[in-house]
């Protein structure tokens, strides 16, 4: 899965927020750990501050800070916030839809969309901390896995 710019440098930031809670971070310190422009990482910041991911604090010394559960918030929900997920953003009318063939690949397609987004949900800001510090007791592959055998039952597929 590709992500835009956007949402990598939303994740990015929040991980590093959430890194080291009991302080600001600018714009600028986050930015030039990721090589990315102050101006477009500003306007990520926004968009996160209003989905009271993120608080800012003004003044010397100022930043932002995570204003999240890191045991609840999700990949999902920062992802949502720059991407259509939604199995609705397919072309209305594609070539080939009409057919068996091509409802049969809507159909996996719908499969996979769903897949992608449940083990999205399933992965909080607090395991992926776990992996970016290379913890192995980070349960990703668990959750993962319990995901993939719940699909492999599924006789609607």
């Amino acid at each position: 899965m590709k992500l835009q710019i956007a949402s990598r440098l939303a994740i990015f930031a929040v991980l590093e927020l959430a890194a080291q809670p009991d302080r600001q971070l600018s714009v600028a310190e986050i930015g030039e750990k990721y090589g990315v422009s102050n101006h477009h990482l500003a306007k990520v910041m926004h968009v996160l501050g209003r989905a009271n991911l993120v608080r800012s604090v003004r003044g010397a010394g100022g930043g932002y800070q995570f204003s999240g559960n890191v045991r609840r918030v999700t990949l999902l929900d920062i992802i949502q916030l720059f991407e259509d997920l939604g199995a609705e953003n397919r072309d209305a009318e594609a070539p080939g839809d009409g057919t068996g063939e091509g409802r049969a690949l809507s159909k996996v397609l719908g499969e996979i969309d769903d897949i992608a987004r449940a083990t999205l949900g399933s992965i909080t800001i607090a395991t992926m901390r776990k992996l970016a510090d290379g913890r192995r007791d980070a349960p990703l592959l668990a959750a993962v896995g319990s995901l993939s055998a719940a699909r492999a039952g599924d006789p609607g597929i």
